[in-house]
């Protein structure tokens, strides 16, 4: 008996090897967005695959993940200790982590003059303008000493021509802060 020709199917005709291509590429893009439970679930997917060598990719990739996602889990004794790995964050570079960790603490307590005096400091570094200005306008408003401390901050050397800026660090004599906010909190 003469045997059949076996069409073997190429690998990019493979479906499921098309779908963990994808879940791959899922978890790259979520890993450089620095979200990585959802990075996480993507490559779980692939490193339960058939496909030995994406599994191998996709196992060192969750490792990483893994390692990230324990770092966030991080506990903190205190708002102060919190707050100074959040500036640790920073002055690394990662103001994507350093805003999730100030906004959370800004949550956790809304009056703490240093958070949101730390807020204003990473929307200055990120040219986020106006919001600096409203941060350090309420941190001033709960502690106007830290006026003295923004006017030799570097992290505010964005805003040393703002008008609005020198205002806020150098008000007029004997003239008291208004009532209301000079920035009001607008809807974002």
């Amino acid at each position: 008996m003469a045997q059949k020709p076996t069409s073997k199917k190429s690998v990019a005709e493979d479906p499921r090897f098309a779908q963990a291509v994808q879940n791959y590429e899922a978890g790259l893009r979520a890993m450089q967005e620095r979200k990585f439970d959802k990075a996480k679930a993507h490559l779980q997917k692939v490193a339960a695959g058939s496909s030995r060598e994406l599994a191998d990719r996709a196992s060192i990739h969750l490792s990483i993940c893994s390692q990230h996602l324990e770092r966030t889990a991080i506990q903190f004794r205190t708002l102060e200790e919190h707050f100074d790995y959040a500036v640790s964050l920073m002055n690394v570079g990662d103001y994507v982590g350093a805003r999730e960790h100030l906004e959370k603490l800004s949550r956790q307590s809304p009056r703490a003059d240093y958070v949101a005096y730390g807020l204003a400091a990473l929307d200055c570094l990120t040219g986020h303008v106006e919001d600096a200005l409203r941060n350090l306008d309420a941190a001033i408003r709960l502690n106007p000493t830290l006026r003295f401390q923004a006017r030799n901050d570097s992290d505010f050397q964005n805003l040393v021509e703002d008008p609005r800026f020198t205002e806020l660090l150098y008000p007029d004599p004997g003239a008291e802060l208004p009532s209301e906010p000079i920035f009001p909190e607008e809807e974002r």
